[in-house]
């Protein structure tokens, strides 16, 4: 018996060394220090400030990590085979849509420009309150809800006009109603993607899905003309309904497990929700900077796009095939900038290079107002690629920091909160775009509008991102906290 006893009881010294040495083997992701025993909540993901992320997985694991990476995880793989195909649906839908309305209804330039303006719409009334919900729901059980909404709407067109009772009235309540559905799913898309994947995950897994995006949406654009010409503009819908299903689908089928949502229990009002996610926003030096900037490159830019068909039809004298070509090859900057997105925050860090996409690709906008037919058609396709690329790495490295960044509690509402400010002043820059061009003439507004892009990246030159290699991964106050 005191045999039994010695070797239980060595045993157990054994097991407690053991144990000792796996918990000062795991580092904290934030500050590079030892976690404590205290340091607890979800592995490699803050809960709360003033918490430790651990990395739980070996430095080994991510080494000998296959090819492909992220997209052999069954759950992360269900989310980004979702959104592929629904991004390739609703680039279809961004052409179908206003062709079923030209060709089918005979609509008004004005109504098939209200068709685009009703996309960005209900980021200034809902965008706001939809963050808050977000906060307070299941992000996973609200993106299923999303598609579900949106398929039913964009299979309602071809049904009406198969029943001939289809109205401008009835695409223009769709191209709404789906935006808000858009708002909801985007911004809990963004809460979600956190609970799939670790925090050293989240800028490969933020990269593949921005490449998969701009995939879809030149092939989308591409197959609506194709799919419109087969079996007609109000069936081609149908293939956007189809999408929405597909990614209703996967999600379903994804088997991980949200964390409990602290919000609901507090008894607070949307009302304070959103004016708690506003004041986090602007008391923050860091995140205002990066609230401002977009906005600002948003108006710019969105004016350029609003003008981009009127400068090369009518000023640099294209034809149609022309400007769907140049579209398309300037569109392909978006995959460029997802594939060198994470290698190149890797290498230099997320501040630098966050600063280098956003210049570069400010400075290349200047060579949009140079093209003309000819060799010079070149100057938009550079012009347009560089700047595509740099805009999509910089919302690789700009999604991930937020994700990482944001208390868990706080994620939606934060998203929301940037997502208006930058999506608000896009319809805008649509009008200062068309009275620019108006009193000054199409290219002398773009050279105006590239000037302010290219500008708008000088106001990331503040002390805390030029003298740091990387963003950081928590609040100040949240540093404080831990030391």
């Amino acid at each position: 018996m005191n045999a039994i006893m010695i070797s239980t009881q060595e045993a157990a010294q054994r097991v407690a060394e053991l144990a000792n040495r796996a918990s000062a083997a795991r580092k904290c992701l934030s500050c590079g220090q030892t976690a404590k025993a205290d340091c607890s909540g979800l592995p490699v993901r803050r809960t709360r400030p003033g918490q430790h992320m651990e990395i739980t997985e070996p430095p080994a694991a991510s080494a000998t990590r296959r090819l492909g990476g992220l997209l052999w995880q069954r759950n992360f793989r269900l989310l980004w085979t979702g959104e592929t195909i629904s991004g390739i649906g609703s680039s279809m839908a961004a052409v179908g849509v206003p062709l079923l309305a030209v060709v089918v209804l005979h609509a008004s330039t004005f109504a098939v420009s209200a068709l685009t303006a009703a996309e960005f719409l209900p980021w200034l009334i809902i965008g706001l309150p939809a963050g808050a919900w977000v906060d307070r729901l299941p992000a996973r059980t609200l993106m299923i809800v999303c598609d579900i909404i949106a398929a039913v709407l964009y299979g309602s067109l071809p049904l009406a006009a198969w029943a001939g009772v289809l109205t401008v009235g009835q695409v223009l309540a769709v191209a709404l109603l789906a935006g808000a559905a858009d708002v909801f799913f985007s911004t809990a898309y963004m809460v979600y993607l956190p609970v799939l994947v670790q925090a050293e995950e989240l800028m490969e897994g933020n990269a593949k899905l921005q490449g998969s995006q701009s995939v879809a949406s030149i092939s989308g654009r591409g197959l609506a003309g194709l799919a419109a010409e087969a079996v007609g503009e109000a069936t081609a819908l149908l293939f956007n309904a189809g999408s929405f299903l597909v990614s209703a689908g996967c999600l379903l089928s994804i088997r991980t497990s949200e964390p409990p949502r602290e919000r609901a229990s507090r008894g607070t009002t949307v009302r304070a929700d959103i004016a708690e996610g506003l004041r986090f926003i602007w008391r923050d030096p860091l995140l205002r900077c990066l609230a401002i900037f977009p906005a600002v490159a948003n108006l710019a830019y969105g004016g350029v796009l609003a003008v981009a068909v009127v400068f090369l039809v009518r000023v640099a004298h294209f034809d149609a095939a022309g400007v769907g070509l140049l579209t398309a090859a300037g569109s392909a900057g978006g995959l460029l900038g997802a594939l060198v997105a994470r290698p190149v925050a890797q290498r230099v860090g997320t501040a630098r290079a966050l600063l280098l996409f956003v210049l570069v690709s400010g400075l290349s906008g200047l060579l949009i107002p140079l093209t003309a037919t000819g060799p010079r058609a070149a100057f938009y396709v550079a012009g347009t690629g560089i700047v595509t690329a740099g805009i999509t790495a910089a919302n690789v490295i700009l999604i991930s920091f937020r994700q990482a960044y944001c208390p868990p509690g706080m994620l939606g509402r934060a998203t929301a909160s940037q997502r208006f400010l930058i999506y608000g002043t896009a319809p805008l820059g649509a009008l200062l775009a068309g009275l620019l061009g108006t009193v000054l003439g199409v290219r002398t507004a773009l050279w105006v509008l590239l000037a302010v892009f290219a500008l708008s990246g000088t106001l990331l030159l503040t002390p805390s991102i030029l003298t740091s290699k990387n963003l950081p991964t928590a609040p100040a106050t949240a540093d404080q906290g831990r030391q």
